[in-house]
């Protein structure tokens, strides 16, 4: 579990296919993170995943096919900036919304624009699917940081982030047409699987 607020941001140092279909990434965290361990759990632009290895501020991940189809970490290359998070404790103090690390899909930048007041209007393109999981002012988690939702259609929705969400992430680098992966608000998934028993329109 994490907490959707980003401790920094690091740097891809490498990509490379594994035997298996698996995939490896290499990732300098630099002064983003301390303490890291092999087996903990960092969310990588809001995706969970296993340290394997570590060498200095390098560590290593492994990720599956049903990973990379899901998520923009197959796009990644040497150089690519990412958002990363350590894994919430019980006693940690939540100031974004319980986020899982298990992204339900991917979503295209369709417009960035600079408000009156310098805060910054972002709508993605995505799926029905994921839009009606959505409602307006609720959570949604955008490359791992937790967001507000400001209007929400079938096909689009839109968040509005603040300088300094532009100045601690990845979304302050983002450009229209960009991948982000996008993790929607559990809670909203079990009532709508838990309702679909009673629409008939759902079964």
């Amino acid at each position: 579990m994490f907490t959707g607020i980003v401790e920094g941001m690091a740097t891809i140092i490498s990509t490379r296919h594994m035997t298996g279909k698996t995939y490896s990434l290499e990732v300098d965290l630099g002064k983003s993170l301390r303490n890291i361990r092999i087996g903990d759990s960092i969310a990588v632009n809001g995706v969970c995943l296993t340290v394997v290895e570590r060498k200095g501020t390098a560590i290593s991940f492994q990720v599956i096919r049903e990973t990379l189809n899901r998520t923009n970490l197959g796009t990644l290359k040497r150089g690519s900036r990412i958002n990363v998070e350590r894994s919430m404790t019980l006693n940690q103090k939540i100031s974004g919304h319980i986020v899982t690390g298990h992204v339900d899909g991917v979503g295209r930048v369709n417009s960035i624009k600079t408000q009156s007041d310098d805060s910054t209007n972002m709508v993605i393109s995505t799926t029905k699917k994921l839009t009606s999981l959505m409602v307006e002012k609720g959570a949604v988690a955008l490359d791992g940081v937790s967001l507000t939702l400001v209007d929400v259609s079938k096909s689009q929705f839109s968040v509005c982030l603040i300088p300094h969400t532009l100045r601690a992430t990845i979304l302050g680098i983002k450009k229209k047409s960009d991948l982000v992966n996008i993790e929607t608000d559990y809670i909203g998934k079990y009532v709508l699987k838990l309702a679909s028993h009673y629409l008939p329109w759902r079964a």
